[in-house]
């Protein structure tokens, strides 16, 4: 059977969500996908940026990242989103993203894209769940199939233990106080065999 083809789709301000994406990728490679990592168009002033240290090393970190464009989402059999929380919502990065997809949608050619998301805050009740729901409430209107790790494994309980996706507390330093990399790589892997069942139905 081919390899199920995945697009890890990230935001990332201060770098965590690249590096979420990052271990999305290598759980993924680790079930047998095939992995594009990809970011959100920057929407922000660059006079804004340059004003803030860890934004200008991020955009820097990810210069030779793609922009996602449509053409990935129709590449793609599942899509794995990692943004962090805008007051309990995507960012508008993201969701000028998923705003443009209208063609796409209006053509049936989201239907039955297997997906899931990953998001970080602040605080530990800062909209991460929220947020997640946020885009599934899109997904649901692509007619998509939504992923969401659950309690499958225990790995997740370590990581906060979160059934919509993994979210992670981001300390004033921009340093992770959870430790998500193995509940990142299980939610990669749990989408990939998600949509290996979905491939394998549609043949």
């Amino acid at each position: 059977m081919p390899k199920v083809k995945l697009a890890v789709i990230f935001y990332s301000m201060g770098g965590t969500n690249f590096q979420l994406a990052k271990w999305a990728e290598e759980g993924a490679r680790e079930a047998g996908a095939d992995v594009k990592v990809l970011k959100v168009e920057e929407l922000a002033p660059e006079s804004i940026i340059e004003r803030n240290e860890a934004w200008k090393a991020t955009v820097e970190a990810t210069k030779d990242v793609p922009v996602a464009i449509s053409d990935d989402i129709e590449w793609a059999d599942a899509i794995i989103f990692s943004v962090p929380t805008r007051f309990g919502n995507v960012p508008s990065q993201m969701k000028q993203f998923l705003d443009i997809q209208g063609g796409l949608w209006a053509n049936g050619k989201t239907i039955n894209k297997v997906v899931s998301a990953m998001t970080s805050a602040q605080n530990a009740h800062g909209g991460q769940e929220a947020t997640l729901l946020s885009l599934y409430t899109s997904m649901m209107h692509w007619g998509a199939i939504i992923a969401a790790p659950g309690y499958t494994d225990p790995v997740l309980f370590g990581a906060g233990g979160n059934p919509y996706g993994t979210s992670v507390t981001v300390d004033q330093n921009g340093k992770m106080v959870d430790d998500v990399e193995g509940a990142v790589k299980h939610q990669a892997k749990r989408t990939v065999t998600v949509a290996e069942w979905v491939k394998n139905g549609n043949r």
